[in-house]
């Protein structure tokens, strides 16, 4: 069981690369949150130096079940597979139905199997990397597990967080999930062409989102109708450009 969440995750499997990993469980629940957030930081950074070496652009897209990351990462890699080499870690407690459509699109995708375990780590990704080997200058999605509580605190390395939330969430979301927003650099409103079918007040999620986090960037689409994903491309382009020029100078 892990100390930080409570999240019985005994083993998980990559497919390609399946391994055990293990978290030990103690009576003093404090000791054990610190021991573990501190090896995960530390293989965090190690993550976070092997994409700044191969100048490789991560994006840990989270959110709750249901918002639509695995579509608007469809979208987004169908309509610019011409541009950027990219490449995906889906985090699922179960089944390859997510990393299947990720391949469908012609993608290098690697699946990780948490089992019972709520959120991906470190230590997970850093045995991903080694199986799905991203090129260099390259743009890595990892897409993690739906939940918008215990990803808030694990640092994967990735050099952009991204939050998704639907409009069929409610507009309270960032406040009643703070961490999550508060440590992510963007949120995307997903689903907008449902607004005319659904009590969502787009302004004060905005209003809430900003309260939580004033630096939060805010885009809101619709993966279905395409309303937005050209910010959404735009933003992705300023992000690849500001990091190359980051890391090569």
């Amino acid at each position: 069981m892990c100390g930080v969440c409570g999240c019985g995750t005994e083993s998980h499997e990559h497919h390609e690369h399946g391994h055990t990993h293990n978290h030990s469980g103690s009576k003093k629940i404090i000791e054990v949150e610190k021991d573990i957030l501190y090896e995960n930081n530390l293989l965090a950074e190690r993550n976070r130096g092997y994409f700044n070496a191969k100048n490789i652009l991560c994006l840990n897209l989270v959110s709750s079940p249901g918002s639509g990351k695995t579509t608007l990462l469809e979208r987004t890699l169908t309509d610019l597979k011409d541009k950027y080499p990219f490449v995906v870690i889906e985090g699922d407690q179960q089944t390859t139905n997510d990393a299947d459509r990720i391949h469908a699109t012609g993608t290098k995708v690697t699946q990780i199997n948490t089992g019972k375990g709520c959120h991906l780590d470190a230590h997970m990704i850093l045995h991903a990397l080694q199986g799905l080997k991203p090129a260099e200058n390259s743009i890595l999605f990892i897409e993690n597990v739906g939940n918008l509580v215990c990803p808030a605190m694990f640092d994967l390395g990735e050099g952009e967080r991204v939050v998704v939330m639907s409009v069929t969430e409610g507009d309270d979301k960032p406040l009643k999930y703070p961490d999550m927003f508060h440590t992510s650099h963007l949120c995307i409103i997903n689903k907008t062409d449902l607004l005319p079918y659904v009590k969502f007040d787009l302004d004060k999620a905005i209003e809430n989102a900003k309260k939580v986090n004033p630096n939060l960037e805010i885009i809101t689409l619709s993966c279905t109708s395409g309303e937005g994903m050209t910010k959404w491309y735009d933003w992705l382009k300023e992000k690849s450009y500001a990091y190359n020029e980051a890391v090569m100078s």
